[in-house]
């Protein structure tokens, strides 16, 4: 383990090699009790030990608006993370939705051991964190186990193709209850040529999609993050809930559904295993 020297406001920073690349958990200098986590340089979560409903990144707050939505206030859901990182949507999950059943597949143990020593979990949470990979987890759970799905799944700074193709989804979808949903975040860069497949490989197998993201993004101005969400059941999708999240944000998002989707798709086709790709690479720069 290696230590940054701390400032006096706060912990240091501390660093370690981890399964996939080196791990470093910096503190959050304006918040006592947070933490930033950053695998090879790549900041993946943000976590306030003393507030989880505290999220610091944008995508992170439109994911949980789709956890919100996901059944009346407050009540438990059943709920499956797809890439834990710092685990800061399964707190979010624990301190809105008490004795709600969690389960985490993340393929990085050590990442998991060094994130239980320094950010512990809230006690008595029904959260288990299992050490896998995403697809063989999802295509090994029961049908209909799940109300929600929350997939944010990067190796390094790319969505692997393995969780971005018609096959993977079509698993997803069998795994969540009649009224369950899907979320998923895509990070990408202009003209969102992968967003747009993404979208177009939810449509293939769910009844209701839509999308969500920052206007600048979906302009094409800028690399950024796009939230899909999806369920099986027509018309299931909380859309003026979910509009009215995004308008809210501090970065007011833009919600796309039906028609205005229609014309985000604009022609491209789903993506299966033989074609799948990962997610491209950011612009050079944007990362150190």
């Amino acid at each position: 383990m290696a230590v940054v020297k701390a400032s006096r406001r706060g912990p240091a920073a501390i660093i370690e090699p981890v399964d996939l690349g080196t791990a470093a958990l910096v503190p959050d200098r304006d918040r006592p009790d947070g933490w930033t986590l950053l695998v090879d340089g790549v900041a993946q979560s943000h976590v306030d030990l003393n507030d989880p409903t505290y999220l610091e990144f944008e995508y992170m707050r439109k994911l949980a608006a789709v956890a919100d939505a996901a059944g009346p206030s407050g009540s438990p859901l059943r709920v499956l993370h797809l890439g834990g990182g710092a685990l800061t949507m399964p707190r979010y999950v624990e301190a809105t939705r008490p004795r709600s059943r969690q389960r985490v597949v993340e393929r990085d143990a050590a990442l998991v051991t060094l994130v239980r020593r320094v950010l512990p979990l809230p006690r008595g949470a029904d959260l288990r964190v299992r050490v896998a990979d995403a697809r063989a987890a999802v295509e090994s759970t029961r049908d209909a186990a799940y109300d929600l799905v929350i997939a944010d799944v990067y190796r390094g700074a790319q969505m692997p193709r393995t969780v971005s193709s018609v096959e993977f989804v079509t698993q997803v979808a069998r795994v969540l209850g009649p009224d369950g949903m899907y979320a998923v975040n895509v990070a990408d860069m202009p003209p969102l040529a992968f967003s747009r497949i993404q979208a177009a490989t939810l449509r293939a197998t769910f009844a209701d999609v839509c999308v969500i993201a920052e206007a600048g993004t979906l302009r094409g101005r800028r690399y950024g993050n796009v939230v899909l969400a999806a369920t099986n059941r027509p018309g299931g999708l909380p859309i003026e809930r979910l509009a009215a999240a995004a308008r809210r944000d501090p970065f007011p998002s833009r919600l796309l559904h039906d028609e205005s989707l229609d014309r985000f798709i604009a022609g491209a086709h789903p993506m299966t295993d033989v074609a799948a790709q990962d997610s491209p690479k950011p612009p050079p720069g944007l990362l150190p």
